[in-house]
């Protein structure tokens, strides 16, 4: 049995794919069937319930992945444990981001790539409920995302910084004077709306209880990079973290009355497990940037 099989199980039982987990592996389907059929060889038992058109686990593959789990696990800690005591910081560290933190993370990668260079980063831009799925499966170091408001068992989340839900619109807007705004005061404006896969959207509705389909809505995106694009160059409002209009100077935020409505810009990993000298050297980094150093004075 080798750590090499091991690790192509795992991954054939997270993905219940073949192609698929061939394409995560950077390996052709046959040789990872070849390699799977060694092990079930070795084991002398089958792993797999295949067909023409599915992939499931069989009773012995359900009870060896933990196992199986747990040792490629703790060989990949043991590496990196290994790697930091060199003292050189290299191998490969895995972020997992919102887009909404795009621009943010900019000038943090070209620093940290200057100062490591034989660092390499994999950075993956996903809804946020995707990256806490890809964090569980050890598939990214960290995440970079909103702190949801939901607790997942076994992630721990460090703040980076603060920001508020605000109402974002074009300088130009007839309410982008305004110092806050009601809700009353927006409802009937035409609305970008954010999709329901953005944190944003989930703070509007756990912070108003409002249901949007009695808005005003004139498009709804999952990307906020695409939605200030259309205000920065329309009569559209949306609604987004303060961050939004940091690096827009034709756009402005203005706060909702009543509340703070925070959204805490955090950084998310598995608590208990090895942390990359790597990660904490890039988020050192990130710390340090002009940009998160000061918005929680630029947002209050």
């Amino acid at each position: 049995m080798e750590l090499r099989q091991l690790k192509y199980f795992v991954t054939v039982a997270k993905t219940l794919s073949f192609s698929e987990a061939a394409r995560k592996l950077f390996i052709t389907q046959g040789t990872l069937s070849q390699q799977v059929k060694q092990l079930e060889d070795e084991m002398g038992t089958q792993l797999f319930a295949r067909t023409s058109h599915s992939v499931a686990l069989t009773e012995a593959g359900e009870e060896f992945l933990p196992l199986a789990l747990d040792t490629v696990e703790s060989a990949e800690s043991c590496y990196h444990h290994m790697i930091d005591m060199r003292g050189k910081v290299s191998g490969m560290l895995n972020i997992g981001m919102t887009s909404s933190f795009g621009e943010l993370l900019t000038d943090a990668v070209k620093a940290f790539v200057r100062k490591y260079p034989d660092v390499t980063l994999n950075i993956y831009y996903k809804p946020a409920l995707e990256l806490i799925e890809m964090l569980q499966n050890r598939e990214v170091d960290i995440i970079l995302a909103f702190k949801p408001f939901k607790e997942y068992e076994g992630i721990e989340s460090e703040l980076l910084f603060r920001s508020r839900l605000s109402v974002v619109m074009r300088k130009e807007h007839p309410l982008a004077g305004r110092k806050s705004l009601s809700f009353k005061e927006i409802e009937h404006q035409a609305i970008a709306l954010p999709g329901s896969g953005l944190q944003a959207r989930r703070a509007f509705e756990r912070f108003f209880g409002i249901d949007t389909r009695t808005l005003n809505v004139r498009i709804e995106l999952n990307d906020p990079v695409v939605i200030m694009d259309i205000v920065q160059g329309t009569n559209l409002i949306t609604f987004l973290s303060t961050l939004a209009a940091y690096y827009r100077p034709n756009l402005v935020a203005i706060p909702f009355e009543g509340g703070k409505y925070e959204m805490l810009g955090c950084v998310h990993r598995l608590q208990g497990g090895y942390h990359k000298r790597s990660a904490d050297l890039f988020l050192q980094t990130l710390r340090e940037s002009p940009i998160v150093s000061h918005i929680d004075s630029w947002v209050y």
